[in-house]
């Protein structure tokens, strides 16, 4: 995996990110560090990154548990260290599993298996934060179907 970070020029702190994949991703400091506030900063893209991790391994996970799942939203909110280097020191993870008939206990188990075996991402920041979980279940049975 590869990746080249650019700074775009002299004025404000943004920086283009290329992918080894050849996507790019903008990223730009806090306007007091000198930034111009034009794009996520530089721990923001670290924090989504796990979040896209760990989602990823959920629905591909249930997936392969023969569930219907329909939809995967995880919201993660961090806490940093005080002082440089102001690692995450806490970061909790709340999915939104939607789906039909889906089950608990395989949500819990796709959630267990990404954190402790497959999300790369969330075992790194396991390393300096520490790390919990909780998950709820949104069953699209509950909606009403249109009737022929």
């Amino acid at each position: 995996m590869e990746c080249t970070v650019r700074w775009t020029g002299l004025s404000g702190m943004t920086f283009l990110a290329e992918t080894g994949s050849g996507h790019v991703v903008t990223m730009d400091g806090a306007p007091e560090g000198g930034g111009r506030d034009l794009a996520p900063r530089p721990m923001e893209v670290v924090l989504a990154g796990t979040g896209g991790c760990t989602a990823y391994d959920v629905v591909l996970i249930l997936r392969k548990s023969h569930q219907d799942v329909r939809g995967c939203d995880v919201t993660l909110k961090s806490e940093r260290a005080e002082k440089d280097p102001k690692v995450f020191t806490k970061i909790h993870f709340h999915f939104t599993v939607r789906g039909r008939n889906l089950k608990p206990n395989l949500v819990e188990r796709a959630i267990k298996l990404s954190h402790e075996k497959y999300c790369s991402a969330s075992i790194m920041l396991e390393k300096t934060a520490e790390m919990t979980h909780s998950f709820e279940i949104v069953d699209d049975l509950a909606e009403i179907e249109p009737q022929a």
